[in-house]
């Protein structure tokens, strides 16, 4: 049998078996209706909120009378390359989901990271969040 189509059902195999693993089919990101887009959300947030920071994060919170909780990331050149970045981004993206449901009720949550950021652990980054946003007032 060729290499090609061995490596071929092998991949069909673990592709087949993860989509039926209950632990794989956790969302990956944040539902759209939670998700912080508009310039002026994130003005309003950094200039209005409060704001509670930690050696890798910086988080400004800021209540609302009515909508969704919204999150809201930044991530500046500061913290690295484009590849560091996305990183910092995705594990911020993925604790800020679990923490969604402690959140108070109408706010808007940024999440600012620092150059710190890019050499944390996820441990780290979960342990500073938590900090913050329980410093935070709300």
């Amino acid at each position: 049998m060729p290499v090609a189509a061995f490596c071929l059902r092998v991949v069909a195999r673990v592709a087949t078996a993860c989509r039926s693993d209950p632990a794989h089919r956790q969302p990956t990101v944040l539902a759209k209706e939670h998700r912080l887009t508009s310039s002026e959300g994130f003005r309003q947030a950094v200039r209005s909120g409060s704001r509670a920071g930690s050696r890798t994060l910086v988080v400004h919170l800021l209540s609302r009378e009515s909508g969704e909780r919204q999150v809201g990331f930044v991530v500046s050149r500061a913290v690295g390359n484009a590849v560091t970045r996305n990183r910092v981004k995705r594990r911020l993206r993925h604790l800020a989901r679990e923490r969604l449901s402690s959140l108070p009720g109408s706010c808007v949550l940024v999440v600012r990271a620092l150059p710190a950021s890019a050499g944390a652990s996820s441990t780290e980054l979960a342990g500073d969040l938590d900090r913050c946003l329980s410093r935070v007032p709300r």
